[in-house]
């Protein structure tokens, strides 16, 4: 679980809720259905125009990815692997990793490390991977604009819904219920569509870049890690050269740590 999701929608909506009654407005206000089904509705339908349906279809996996922590191998532990596997590789050779094989989990490591058992060279391999990180990337960039997109039809939309509500208050000008009523029914439109473009789908989308980011650096480590083992490197090289994807004080205190043990 993605606890940072779930804390930041939850104080999304506090903010919000707390906001309106410090300000005077009570809460009953945003029971407004013709509000939420214009932003609501109007943003789904929008998105849907705008995106092929083999997009669509990964909306509930969007969401998934972002409330759901991905239990994965750290960068370290990454590291300390291949560092490991080198040093079975020097030892009795490269056919020796066939045995590792069944300890992966990781798909692209696996098959990284396959091709590379398989005796393909390393232009290969680093083609086919470089492939799959690509491949993968695009597909996370295409998620992400789906709720990049939503967050900027909605602010747009709640004008639409703030316009309809002018035009309804206008129409009982001299009524003063009826005419409050429409004013206060279309800011609230407006508050919606603001609130869900840039405490919702925005956020959704960065949260969405931020991870395919992540992991496609974690690709990469493998991909390095693969071709190093290939090319015969000492474990310590390997190491050296993978902690330069870790940020500069972790490098120096995992060098440091790799460092005292082999000693």
């Amino acid at each position: 679980m993605d606890k940072t999701s779930i804390f930041g929608v939850i104080l999304g909506i506090i903010a919000v809720g707390v906001g309106m009654v410090l300000k005077g407005v009570p809460i009953s206000a945003l029971a407004n259905p013709a509000a939420f089904l214009i932003i609501i509705v109007g943003t789904v339908a929008a998105v849907a125009i705008a995106f092929p349906t083999s997009e669509i279809k990964r909306v509930p996996k969007l969401f998934g990815v972002l409330f759901k922590e991905k239990k994965q191998i750290s960068e370290k532990e990454i590291i300390g692997l291949f560092s490991e596997w080198a040093q079975v590789a020097r030892k009795e050779g490269l056919l020796a990793l066939e045995a590792k094989l069944t300890e992966v989990d990781d798909p692209f490591l696996k098959n990284g490390l396959s091709l590379a058992v398989d005796g393909q060279s390393a232009d290969y391999i680093r083609d086919v991977l470089s492939e799959e990180i690509e491949a993968m990337e695009s597909r996370h960039q295409a998620g992400a604009a789906i709720f990049s997109q939503a967050g900027t039809y909605a602010p747009s939309l709640g004008v639409l819904g703030a316009v309809l509500g002018l035009i309804a208050a206008l129409g009982n000008m001299g009524d003063t219920e009826k005419l409050g009523h429409a004013i206060s029914a279309a800011f609230v439109a407006t508050m919606l569509g603001i609130f869900s473009g840039y405490v919702l789908w925005h956020p959704f989308a960065n949260k969405l870049k931020r991870k395919s980011k992540q992991e496609v650096k974690m690709k990469e480590i493998m991909l390095e890690g693969v071709l190093s083992i290939l090319a015969g490197e000492a474990p310590r090289v390997i190491e050296q050269k993978l902690a330069s994807y870790l940020p500069s004080g972790e490098r120096k205190k995992f060098l440091e740590e790799s460092s005292e043990t082999n000693e």
